[in-house]
């Protein structure tokens, strides 16, 4: 525990950090795993030894009897499988050993793993491999290794691999283009700070209910008297439980060397966040992964269940991961700050344009980033930006960009200061943009915040995308100015023509609104709703293309991705079907019965000493109905569901059914449910209401 609120004491106290590798290794072998870290130099043997014996023996200090490699597979989530550090010796006892061979690579069995087809079952064997440029830590009495996982025939398993390719694919390009302006960085990587919503539920309750045990989500619910509406929650006052739980959660991060920075309540109740300082776009991937797993471990600590799920509860706020993404220079330039006169600011404008070009080229891919069976009931439900891909500048970057397509100058906004209006309060500067709480990609003031990714997402497979996609307008950029002698002035027109040729995406009005889905449309803006609409566009030729070129994906990667990704959209959506049919037969319909039953015999009774009870007659029969309608929907979900198509043979017809015929369906049992959860007496409900898990927290 923190002691005297020191956070600089416990700070990456369990991590192998630069601090710590510089006390234990050798001067040369420092050095030399530094310039790996630092520049991607290729890992000398004999130093991943020395680190190798330094690790162990500061990880059994530390209390750790196993090591394990820490890797990201297909599934979303962390595998890890532990190996003790123990040896045998000749006189049958035991030394504790951990040699560079074990550091560098391990042998994990593959054959569980989502592969798309890539292998086999039977070619069971997997390898991972050390990445040296996210550090090692300590977790539960075991040493952390994060790692690389890879087939046994070389085709890459996970989601590191392909965003450290994606990494070096923007140092790649982006230092193409700085090298015109006179600069040669020794790196150029991309930064990543996600902004973390998630939800807590008393424990006890949670388990009270299959659908959040099974799904994460609410199946069923009607809305409590009050929901969100009177906007008390947001930056409110937090709960003395809850602070109890943040401030665990807090220590046990920066322990991790994770920097989480801020939390606050969120707009739901019993919703909040989390967020980082920026990180590179790899330890920050790591950090986000280990931040969702401290946030569960915690929660269960406190008596609560920590609910990442981007909808949990029907008409109340879902929760997305704002992924807050910025590309800089390894001697501290950042490459979206635009100075007190963007205008002027070429290289920022060049950038600046590669970025809009991106975004507007590679929408529909940028869209499958996010794509999730939980992110389709966020998105566009006037809580999270819609489905169409738009760019927001702000006021400053837009008349910036007008201006140049017009060749018109008007006085900038850039350096206005905000007035309270309260002499003891100081003048406050306003920043160059606002932030667009609608727009799936706004500009915000050196960094784009992208607001489209769910809540349980990896940010993995997002930052993949963001990194190639403007590697690939980069590498454009850097062509055209190939020869050229004014490059000034060629950068200027190249930005200048790409302002022109994609502003369709810039729009930096109201993202909730209906006349922007209607402009949007009229743009030729893609609006695509559901996964299975945007799923397939991941194999399109653009997209198989784009990844082949900068060495992401091959061809047969990408389209096994898009595989996989549409196997767990359709294996989540069996999951919430079978689990809300097993809740309508076994709990809610034996509920309704009983009280039916129980109004029934009131009526029954006071009619044998002649009283006519005409309301609670009425409700007899409104029970009566509303459960012979339950019955009939719960019977039109097992038929939908009996003749859903086999997602082995086409994942793709599969996810369109359940869009098309079983969703509706499920829609249409809850809504009878939610119904019959109005007039059903408490006492006999099966399971915790959304009065009972939004407000016992």
């Amino acid at each position: 525990m923190m002691t005297n609120g020191n956070v600089a004491e416990i700070f990456g106290s369990k991590v192998f950090n630069l601090a710590t590798m510089k006390e234990r290794l050798p001067k040369a072998t420092y050095k030399s795993l530094l310039k790996t870290i630092s520049d991607g130099t290729k890992l000398d043997e004999r130093v991943a030894e020395v680190v190798a014996n330094a690790m162990k023996d500061w990880a059994i200090e530390n209390g750790c009897t196993h090591y394990t490699h820490w890797f990201q597979p297909m599934t979303g989530f962390t595998a890890e499988k532990h190996d003790s550090f123990i040896a045998p010796t000749a006189d049958n006892n035991v030394i504790m050993e951990f040699s560079g061979k074990e550091l560098v690579m391990g042998e994990p069995d593959a054959s569980s793993f989502p592969s798309g087809g890539l292998r086999a079952t039977f070619e069971a064997r997997g390898y991972t491999a050390w990445d040296p440029t996210s550090f090692a830590f300590i977790k539960d009495n075991s040493l952390y290794i994060p790692t690389s996982f890879l087939s046994y025939t070389g085709e890459v398993l996970d989601k590191k691999t392909p965003l450290l390719r994606s990494v070096e694919a923007i140092n790649k390009e982006a230092k193409r283009v700085l090298k015109f302006f006179g600069k040669e960085p020794a790196r150029v990587t991309s930064y990543v700070g996600p902004e973390q919503e998630y939800f807590l539920v008393d424990k006890e309750l949670r388990n009270q209910r299959k659908d959040l045990v099974l799904t994460g989500r609410t199946l069923f619910g009607a809305m409590p008297p009050k929901g969100q509406e009177m906007d008390d929650h947001y930056f409110g006052q937090i709960k003395e439980r809850v602070s109890k739980f943040m401030k665990e959660v807090d220590e046990e991060l920066w322990k991790l060397g994770v920097y989480v920075k801020t939390k606050h309540n969120e707009v739901a109740p019993s919703q909040h966040e989390i967020a980082p300082i920026f990180s590179t776009t790899n330890i920050s991937t790591d950090h986000n992964q280990l931040t969702m797993e401290i946030l569960k471990k915690v929660a269960d600590h406190h008596g609560f269940y920590c609910l990442l799920h981007e909808k949990p509860y029907e008409g109340i706020n879902g929760s997305g991961k704002h992924n807050n993404w910025s590309i800089g220079t390894s001697d501290g330039e950042l490459l979206f700050k635009p100075g007190s006169k963007p205008l002027e600011n070429v290289q920022f404008l060049l950038f600046l344009a590669a970025v809009i070009k991106a975004v507007d080229k590679y929408a529909d891919i940028l869209r499958v980033s996010v794509a999730t069976a939980g992110n389709d009931h966020r998105l566009g439900a006037n809580e999270a930006p819609p489905a169409i891909v738009s760019v927001y500048l702000g006021d400053q970057l837009a008349q910036v960009v007008d201006e140049l397509k017009t060749g018109k100058h008007e006085d900038s906004t850039a350096g206005e200061f905000l007035e309270t209006g309260v002499e003891a309060l100081p003048i406050l500067k306003k920043d160059a943009t606002d932030r667009n709480r609608t727009s799936p990609f706004a500009f915000t003031g050196n960094r784009f915040e992208f607001r489209m990714p769910g809540s349980a997402q990896s940010i993995a497979g997002i930052n993949i995308v963001l990194n190639t996609i403007v590697a690939d307008t980069l590498g454009e950029c850097a062509d055209e100015l190939e020869g050229c002698e004014d490059v000034k002035a060629k950068a200027l027109e190249i930005a200048i023509n790409i302002f022109k040729n994609h502003d369709r995406v810039i729009f930096n009005g109201n993202g909730y609104s209906d006349e922007w889905v209607e402009e949007a449309e009229r743009r030729g803006l893609h609006n695509l709703k559901t996964t299975p609409e945007a799923m397939p566009l991941f194999k399109s030729e653009l997209s198989l293309a784009l990844f082949e070129k900068h060495g992401v994906f091959s061809r047969t990667e990408t389209s096994t991705r898009t595989d996989i990704m549409m196997e767990d959209y359709d294996k989540s959506l069996n999951i919430e079907a079978l689990t809300m049919l097993d809740m309508a037969r076994q709990e809610i319909l034996p509920a309704c019965l009983k009280y039916s039953k129980f109004v029934i015999e009131n009526v029954i009774d006071k009619r044998a000493i002649g009283i006519e009870p005409k309301k609670e007659t009425e409700l007899a029969n409104k029970l009566n109905d509303l459960t012979e309608d339950l019955i009939i929907r719960i019977q039109e979900l097992e038929s939908v569901v009996s003749k859903t198509p086999d997602l082995n043979v086409d994942p793709f017809a599969c996810g369109k059914y359940y869009v098309d015929t079983v969703i509706p369906v499920m829609n249409s049992l809850r809504k009878t449910a939610d119904k019959l959860e109005t007039i059903v007496a408490k006492d006999y409900w099966p399971f915790p209401t959304y009065t009972d898990l939004l407000y016992h927290v």
